[in-house]
């Protein structure tokens, strides 16, 4: 892959990254919130991919996305009995 286009991918993923995490401090909806931080996470995955470290993609994508985005929903549903805001 070309420097160029690997830059340009870089970039809109940056872009992408931070459209989601002010999506994250910006919403009123609980949910939305969670889903749009595990999408800021995913983004980070693709990210070390694109920075050939395919291992910490791995990684990122299966805990940081994965789990912690199962983990909130899982802990707003015990909290709130299933309803949201």
């Amino acid at each position: 892959m070309s420097h160029t286009v690997l830059l340009t991918l870089s970039l809109l993923l940056a872009v992408a990254m931070i459209g989601a995490a002010w999506i994250t401090i910006s919403v009123h909806r609980v949910a939305t919130a969670m889903l749009a931080a595990g999408l800021v996470s995913l983004f980070a995955s693709v990210m070390f991919l694109l920075l050939a470290a395919p291992d910490v993609a791995m990684t990122e994508a299966a805990i940081g996305s994965g789990l912690t985005t199962f983990l909130f929903f899982f802990v707003l549903g015990r909290v709130r009995g299933g309803s949201d805001d």
